[in-house]
């Protein structure tokens, strides 16, 4: 596991949603701090908000995306480009899925997903576990990926 998959994970673990993991794993190369990043990202959960839609830990990697090319120099930041990028993005983070990246379907899969692994972190939800980490590992190692080749971050 990269450092950056093992500090999501261990954020997952201790209770932080899916968006702020994933966040926070890249606390070194963004411009905000981990308190920061953290509450920009809460919302993000369970699929925006509660609202069952995109997976919080794929927004992550939007938010990756956008704060990495930042700009301070007064030039506007290249939306038609960070757009392609988090398309591209998302649509790995889907080729690994099984096609989806909405929270409800991702969850209805998740024994299909990892061959019935049941991850070992703890949740108050009846089955006492939260399968979330799949994603959360899947969207780091896909976005860690993608600033490594664009040469925005190295080991």
């Amino acid at each position: 596991m990269t450092d950056r998959k093992q500090k999501a994970y261990d954020y997952f673990k201790r209770g932080y949603g899916c968006a702020p993991a994933v966040l926070m794993a890249f606390e070194d190369v963004l411009p905000l701090d981990k308190d920061t990043l953290e509450a920009v990202s809460v919302a993000f959960g369970c699929g925006f908000g509660n609202t069952k839609n995109l997976c919080g830990a794929v927004s992550a990697m939007g938010f990756v995306t956008g704060l990495v090319r930042r700009r301070s120099d007064g030039v506007p930041i290249n939306k038609a480009e960070i757009y392609r990028v988090v398309s591209a993005l998302d649509s790995e983070f889907k080729a690994r899925n099984n096609g989806t990246d909405n929270c409800p379907e991702l969850l209805s899969q998740i024994r299909r997903l990892t061959e019935n692994y049941v991850p070992d972190v703890p949740s108050p939800a009846p089955d006492g576990i939260r399968p979330c980490i799949k994603f959360v590992l899947d969207s780091v190692d896909i976005i860690e990926s993608e600033l490594r080749r664009e040469g925005l971050i190295s080991d």
